[in-house]
């Protein structure tokens, strides 16, 4: 979790490389700082060394300072013959405009774990940005991907503290903060190399792991913390003695998405523990300028330095960038295709949700394209999110991914294409996604797979200065999966759950995109995707029942597919205002994305990539606005007769239909059916009440126990017996005592075996003939 700087870590470096420090910065007797004290002199003589380096630091730093809101860049760089730290004893040679790391104000410690990880010469962001951040500026530094600002902010962390001598007791200094794990993991491996000669602890605090207990024994010792917004937040909720109010730095890696809805509240919840008079630097590919932003973080008067502001494009020069016009339903074909024809790549797909990812991850890995498969999303551990990264920068595979892998992540230069499936939510997210290629002085290609109905997003990449060729593709190569992927759905009913799934969220991220310009789930051909998916039947969108009903969904538009990569002499025409389309002259491969193999004119047979689905059922549907008497009527000898004609008297001599008579009859058959009509009501009504009156004579019987039987005496037994029913007849009892018992109570009785108070001779015998009536 932690590292002491002086102990090397893993081998990791994001800047451009080119030789050894030349020099010293400085003077010889600075050299001390690096003997190892053998004796309490010699290590008297190392604080005095350290005390009189630092002075020396802050007095070339302050007479070197740069203008507030001027840019290095503008300056003519420094000649490397100059002379480097103190020319007299009130002057030093300036760094500002200077190209080379050993030119700048640097400890000896720092420049040595510069010249160790072979970093000499400056980036455009480095050389704009280390002179006011040594200075103790606020920075808000905006370049482009893999342009080296993780050394940017990582050498005047170390340098602050350095100069404050900072130790183990002050606590922590430094805080950087980072989106994503797999970016912090790279930023903790680069600030081991650079300060591994420093004394400084450091500590990497990021979330999915299992020893949160071991990280609160020892994250109060720490004095440069590397971590991800929730888990720093962890620490100060939840450990004890957690102290950042001596933090001297704060940096904000990737800081337009730290800054986001989806950090804010984690974000502003950290910001409210740290002290406000903190040096605070952000870099990212693209900047926030928002007031709001910047009163969150108090910033006090930053130095904006946009480095590739003035370039004529916002990505990387040796990027190639092309976009195609691919139909829903086709881009997992799409994908398919490319893959098969790209198995000596490194290819970095990029899709819109985890569960798309899985899919489309565990689809392929069954259908086995040939090539190894890896995927990287925000649902995984920690231990193996780190895992497949790490080998996915060593071997030769597909890396399918969310856009937990667009941000600051560097696969070793060896990218050689993303393929962006779906489109992105904006144009800065394009522009970190295709940064994962063509990193430094490396070159890469991109495709984008754009929809009808997003074509709006090429001018949205126009505007941004954004050099995209759209183009069309090989349809010979076009390999359909659709029906491949059917069958593994019924062999797999998990393999169908997933496809499920995937289908849901890619329509919920569609509809929850603000852009409403280029995204419209409305738009979408929905049951043709799910097709493409191998689903028998759509699946049930819930969150669009209200939009759904009303409005039919449309199917697959545009013309037939057609595909490809860079072509030389074809373009798709765009009836939108779109970017200049530009003939490619480097050499492609001569694949599935070749230019050699032009993209047949009548487009893809149609045969060969439909989508196999069971077809639902049509409902029968009346109309009940129909036109009516259009009836037709046949005779015996099959002449056509009138549709009244059935009406009309047989016995008519002239043939001729007499309508009054038809009216008539009408009249008389409607009387009548009113009569029985009528008829009819009564014999119900008498029904009805027939029943309601069954219904009360079982509810108002009498029963014996309630009252005397002498009341019923005129009743015939018969008629009496069918009334009463078995519950009444159970209910009726006559208990009888024995002889011996009336012999002991009474004494002398002459009704022997009845008591006192039984009934009669007369009213037993009614009684008895009654239920033999009852029984038969």
């Amino acid at each position: 979790m932690s590292s002491r700087m002086k102990i090397a870590g893993r081998n990791s470096t994001t800047a451009s490389r080119e030789g050894a420090a030349a020099s010293s910065t400085l003077p010889p007797e600075s050299d001390l700082a690096m003997r190892k004290p053998k004796s309490k002199n010699l290590r008297n003589q190392k604080r005095l060394s350290e005390v009189q380096e630092i002075e020396l630091l802050e007095s070339w730093i302050e007479f070197g300072k740069p203008d507030s809101g001027s840019n290095p860049l503008s300056l003519s760089p420094l000649a490397k013959d100059s002379p480097i730290g103190r020319i007299d004893e009130n002057s030093f040679s300036k760094y500002t405009g200077c190209t080379r790391f050993y030119q700048l104000p640097l400890s000896r410690k720092t420049q040595d774990g510069l010249s160790d990880s072979k970093y000499a010469v400056m980036t455009e962001i480095q050389r704009a940005s280390l002179p006011h951040s040594l200075c103790g500026r606020d920075i808000l530094g905006a370049a482009k991907t893999g342009s080296g600002k993780t050394l940017a902010f990582l050498i005047p962390v170390l340098e602050k503290l350095y100069r404050a001598r900072w130790g183990p007791e002050d606590g922590v200094g430094g805080i950087i903060i980072s989106p994503t794990r797999e970016l912090a993991g790279e930023l903790f491996d680069v600030l081991k190399n650079v300060g591994r000669h420093h004394s400084f602890s450091a500590g990497l605090l990021i979330g999915g792991r299992k020893d949160v207990d071991t990280e609160k024994e020892h994250v109060n010792n720490l004095n440069i913390i590397v971590c991800t917004p929730g888990r720093l937040l962890q620490h100060m909720d939840e450990t004890l003695n957690f102290d950042c109010s001596q933090l001297q730095v704060l940096v904000l890696d990737e800081a337009d998405r730290i800054l986001d809805a989806g950090f804010k509240t984690t974000l502003n919840s950290i910001i409210s523990q740290l002290p406000k008079w903190r040096q605070t630097m952000l870099f990212s590919a693209t900047q926030t300028k928002s007031v709001q932003d910047l009163a969150r973080l108090s910033l006090k008067d930053p130095e904006y330095l946009s480095v590739h502001e003035e370039s004529v494009t916002a990505t990387p020069t040796r990027l190639q960038q092309t976009a195609m016009i691919v139909p829903l339903d086709q881009k997992i074909n799409m994908l398919w295709s490319f893959v098969k024809t790209h198995l000596n790549s490194k290819i970095l797909v990029f899709l819109s949700s985890c569960k798309e990812v899985k899919f489309v991850f565990e689809a392929f890995k069954k259908l086995r394209p040939g090539i190894p498969l890896k995927c990287l999303h925000g649902r995984m551990k920690q231990e193996r999110r780190m895992g497949i990264y790490s080998q996915f920068c060593e071997t030769r595979s597909v890396l399918f991914a969310t856009d937990v892998g667009s941000r600051g992540l560097n696969f070793n230069n060896a990218v050689d294409w993303v393929v962006q499936v779906d489109c992105p939510e904006n144009v800065a997210s394009y522009i970190h996604r295709v940064g994962r290629t063509a990193r430094y002085h490396s070159g890469g290609k991109s495709v984008l797979f754009l929809m009808p109905s997003e074509t709006e997003m090429l001018k949205k990449l126009e505007e941004a200065k954004i050099p995209i060729n759209v183009i069309k593709a090989n349809s010979k190569r076009l390999v359909s999966v659709s029906k491949a992927l059917a069958e593994l759905l019924v062999k797999n009913p998990d393999m169908q759950y997933l496809a499920q799934r995937a289908f849901t969220t890619y329509l919920r991220s569609i509809y929850k995109q603000q852009d409403k310009e280029v995204f419209d789930v409305m738009k979408l051909p929905i049951e043709d995707f799910s097709a493409s998916l191998g689903l028998p039947m759509t699946p049930k969108v819930r969150f669009l029942n209200q939009k759904m009903k009303g409005k039919n969904f449309p199917k697959a538009e545009g013309p037939p597919l057609q595909l490809g990569n860079v072509i030389k002499d074809e373009v798709v025409e765009i009836p939108r205002k779109k970017p200049q389309v530009s003939e490619v002259e480097e050499e492609v491969e001569h694949d599935f994305l070749s230019a050699k193999e032009a993209a047949v004119e009548g487009g893809v047979n149609e045969d060969s990539i439909s989508a196999t689905r069971i077809l639902k059922k049509k409902k029968l549907k009346i109309n009940v606005h129909r036109p009516i008497g259009t009836r037709v009527i046949f005779d015996e000898e099959g002449n056509t007769l009138p549709p009244l004609a059935a009406l009309a008297e047989k016995s008519s001599t002239d043939g001729l239909l007499q309508v009054d008579k038809v009216q008539e009859r009408y009249e008389k058959l409607k009387e009548e059916m009113k009569q029985r009509d009528k008829e009819d009501k009564l014999i119900h009504r008498q029904r009805l009440r027939e029943i309601r009156l069954k219904k009360k004579m079982k509810l108002t019987r009498v029963r014996p126990e309630e009252e005397d039987v002498s009341e019923h005496e005129g009743v015939d037994s018969g008629s009496d017996g069918e009334e009463i029913d078995n519950k009444a007849r159970k209910r009726s009892k006559i208990y009888f005592e024995s002889e011996s018992d009336d012999e002991k109570k009474k004494g002398k009785n002459e009704n022997v075996g009845f008591s006192k108070d039984s009934v009669s001779l007369a009213e037993q015998e009614a009684l008895a003939l009654k239920l033999l009536s009852s029984m038969h």
